[in-house]
């Protein structure tokens, strides 16, 4: 399963930075991609970015984020984050993190696709104010 255990989200102003963190248990970690979508209101699911297991260093980001986000992980604590820095009230979403049993540098066109990933988080609001 994959738990959400420290939300990181909230509120900031446009700008600012905040931190999600992502742990997955059991097996997922170390089989799966992990990644992290958003979902703001009156749009559909959007893909943020993504982290395979190897080769190590193989991420994706989205086009609206790169130079901004920085998804990496920790296998000592099997945890996946997400930095956001320089937030504009365009981030303003719901973000959830995912686990998906595929390899990323093999399949790179399914990390956008949300029925790729098998598990998901509940979700986390992230408002980012003008």
């Amino acid at each position: 399963q994959v738990q959400l255990l420290e939300p990181g989200g909230g509120s900031v102003e446009a700008g600012g930075s905040l931190r999600l963190s992502c742990e997955a248990a059991g097996d997922i970690y170390g089989s799966a991609t992990l990644a992290w979508f958003r979902e703001a209101p009156g749009k559909e699911r959007e893909g943020v970015a993504a982290i395979g297991t190897a080769p190590i260093g193989d991420i994706r980001y989205a086009g609206a984020v790169k130079g901004r986000f920085t998804i990496s992980r920790d296998k000592s604590k099997r945890t996946v984050y997400l930095q956001m820095n320089n937030l504009t009230p365009e981030d303003t979403a719901i973000y959830y993190c995912a686990a998906g049993r595929f390899r990323l540098s093999d399949n790179s066109g399914w990390w956008t696709v949300p029925d790729s990933y098998e598990y998901w988080t509940q979700g986390t609001q992230v408002t980012v104010t003008s």
